[in-house]
């Protein structure tokens, strides 16, 4: 089409409605006359700076269609940023060009801004309009910050249960939200889960396992238009992570657990990363290379926080024990095993050594606590955690350690469940003082209703002194950050079956600044 010799506007009827193609110096513009609302999967604005953040949507008049409602041309949006809700002082405003082989999903990097305060945003396109989100930036680097306010949320298998906890979260005055990954489930349609006590899904996935970009996008539509995650995401900004279900469960590397040749999983990761990107609000620097993405980075509130996000799964080296849980194989003790993998590691032990803020966070996957997960048999861990790679878990709790890092907190998610620890060097041994914290937040929906404690978890609670806190209910996690301290609050709901759910407080415990470990709060 854009090869066409087009007078500066020319009529063309497709897709069931009116579209002007326009080209003024640049390529040829489809400006869809919209029979559907195109921006059903909402807005949502991520990784803030001191002065800007990055804002999002994708136009999907008819997001579950393969074509998604649109056009094979690029379609201009017009985007706005203002001081207040209203919009009465609009403080920002621009162009975007939504392109087709993006899905017609835009990003865009809003700079200009003033630190630490709320901007609102939204999106147009034609006569239609978005959504209003609300995202605040971050203070400048090394200001006096009094506080930091945050939410944790992630693992949101849609054919679980309902998104109440993303509704409860929105309603919360949030400097950022941390999402841990398991943001979309990438497995077929199920109508029964559970193999002991079989229940009909609350929702059912649309298709069938995902492979292709086509099959991504339509999972991550399906998602997203629940309206209670588009409140989650229109109420702060978010930091994005990936865990293994965006792309394939327990992943890592090059390897996928079911035997794929690495060159044609290579294809499926291609894929599923393009489509990552399309749907999350993430920097151009995230921007997909094939295979690959640039997801680890860090973000830096004021002389506060400083938030090391971290990728655990594209440079680890493959699950030992066969990736069998509760195992306890010599593998654990591989000397060449690697979690971060060598670039990131130095990235993040350089990141600790310089930072100057009071406290330091890694905001990533998969547990650092090596919970014996075997009470009374043999040691077993689980093997997709930091505890089935022992070397490279040494080598971070020592340079915290020995490098003298003080106040380090682990933000971690992937277990279905709440629990709050100490690090050692080894949790069956657990000598000396902590040498930092541990957070781990349940599930948004992943598991069902759960209850307030599993028996076998008690169990290894019961055997391991480093375990505080455990609890297997739904939920989030508001975590509340001063000079003083570091204060978690497990929030849950009593079930997720329906769109009913309350949602309680069920601990609180806080980190105390220079002394390591656990007080209830």
């Amino acid at each position: 089409m854009s090869g066409l010799n087009l007078s500066r506007r020319s009529l063309l009827t497709a897709f069931g409605g009116g579209l002007v193609l326009t080209q003024a110096g640049g390529p040829a513009l489809a400006q869809a006359v919209f029979e559907d609302n195109p921006f059903q999967l909402g807005v949502a604005a991520g990784d803030p700076l001191p002065d800007g953040f990055v804002i999002w949507t994708r136009l999907c008049p008819r997001p579950l269609e393969p074509d998604h409602g649109m056009p094979s041309q690029p379609v201009a949006v017009t985007w706005d940023v203002a001081a207040d809700a209203g919009f009465a002082t609009i403080v920002r405003t621009g162009e975007v060009i939504a392109r087709p082989e993006l899905g017609h999903a835009v990003h865009v990097e809003v700079e200009g801004l003033e630190p630490a305060r709320p901007y609102f945003y939204r999106f147009r396109a034609g006569r239609e309009r978005s959504g209003v989100g609300r995202a605040r930036t971050t203070p400048l680097a090394g200001a006096s910050t009094a506080q930091v306010r945050f939410g944790v949320v992630g693992c949101q298998a849609y054919e679980s249960g309902y998104y109440t906890a993303h509704r409860k979260i929105a309603a919360e005055d949030l400097d950022f939200i941390f999402c841990y990954g398991d943001y979309i489930y990438e497995g077929r349609g199920n109508r029964i889960y559970g193999s002991t006590t079989p229940n009909e899904n609350p929702r059912v996935h649309i298709g069938g396992e995902t492979y292709t970009v086509t099959d991504y996008r339509q999972r991550y539509a399906q998602y997203k238009m629940d309206t209670d995650l588009q409140a989650s995401h229109a109420s702060a900004a978010w930091f994005t992570v990936w865990d293994d279900h965006e792309i394939d469960n327990n992943w890592v590397g090059d390897i996928d657990q079911d035997g794929t040749d690495p060159a044609v999983f290579a294809l499926r990761k291609a894929a599923a990363m393009q489509a990552y990107y399309e749907h999350m609000p993430l920097r151009r620097s995230s921007f997909p290379r094939g295979s690959a993405l640039q997801l680890y980075r860090r973000a830096t509130y004021g002389n506060l926080l400083d938030v090391h996000l971290l990728d655990t799964r594209q440079f680890r080296t493959n699950q030992p024990c066969g990736d069998q849980f509760n195992a306890g194989c010599d593998a654990i003790n591989d000397r060449n095993a690697q979690v971060l993998g060598e670039a990131q590691q130095a990235w993040l032990f350089d990141g600790l050594n310089k930072s100057q803020a009071t406290w330091k966070t890694l905001a990533q996957q998969v547990m650092v606590m090596d919970l014996d997960r075997n009470p009374g048999d043999d040691y077993g861990v689980n093997p997709d955690s930091w505890a089935g790679y022992r070397v490279p878990r040494a080598r971070l709790l020592q340079h915290i350690r020995d490098r003298r890092i003080d106040n380090v907190v682990v933000l971690t998610g992937d277990e279905h469940q709440n629990y709050a620890g100490e690090l050692h060097i080894d949790g069956r041994n657990p000598e000396g003082a902590p040498i930092a914290t541990e957070f781990v937040t349940t599930s948004i929906s992943s598991g069902g209703d759960g209850i307030d404690q599993r028996p076998d978890m008690a169990r290894i609670q019961a055997v391991n002194p480093q375990l505080k806190f455990n609890n297997a209910q739904r939920g989030y996690v508001i975590c509340d950050v001063t000079p003083e301290r570091w204060q978690t609050e497990f929030k849950v709901l009593d079930q997720i079956h329906d769109r009913n759910g309350v949602l309680t407080t069920r601990a609180k415990f806080a980190v105390e600044a220079g002394k390591a470990g656990l007080v209830t709060a």
